[in-house]
This record gives structure tokens, sequence and C-alpha cells, in this order.
């Protein structure tokens, strides 16, 4: 569908673009969409950090290597 656009078709896109929401708006535009991945990306870096603190609590809980089973039992008769 699009592999018949060229560069001079595109440039004439871009300028029809410019005409009509002009450069301050675009220029707007632009600045709230880059804030917006920015955002995203720290959200996403965040949970993965959590993902590894909760991973990291879920190892050291379960160890049951030494569980009540396998202790020898204190009240026991000798």
């Amino acid at each position: 569908m699009f592999s018949n656009i060229g560069p001079f078709q595109l440039l004439i896109v871009l300028v029809i673009v410019l005409a009509i929401f002009g450069t301050k708006r675009l220029r707007s535009l632009g600045s709230d969409l880059g804030s917006a991945v920015k955002g995203f990306r720290s959200a996403v870096s965040d949970a993965d950090k959590e993902a590894e603190q909760l991973d990291d609590k879920s190892k050291k809980d379960a160890d049951f290597d030494n569980t009540s089973a396998e202790e020898p039992q204190k009240n026991s008769r000798q």
C-alpha cells in the first residue's frame, strides 16, 4: 500500500501537515509525546525493579532446607 510513496511525496505531506497545524503546535505535540514515552519507560523500569525485588524476597522465603521436621527435637527424651 505504501510501497509507492517516495521522498518527494513525503515532503509534500510534511508541508501540508506544517501548513495545517503550524510549527508551534507540532513542537508542543512532539514534546508531549516525548514526555509520555519517557514516563512510560520509567514506569516499565520501576515495574521491572519491583518484580526483581519480589523475586528476591520469594527466593529467601521459599528456602525449605531446614524445616522443623528435619531439625532435632529439643524436648525429646534421650
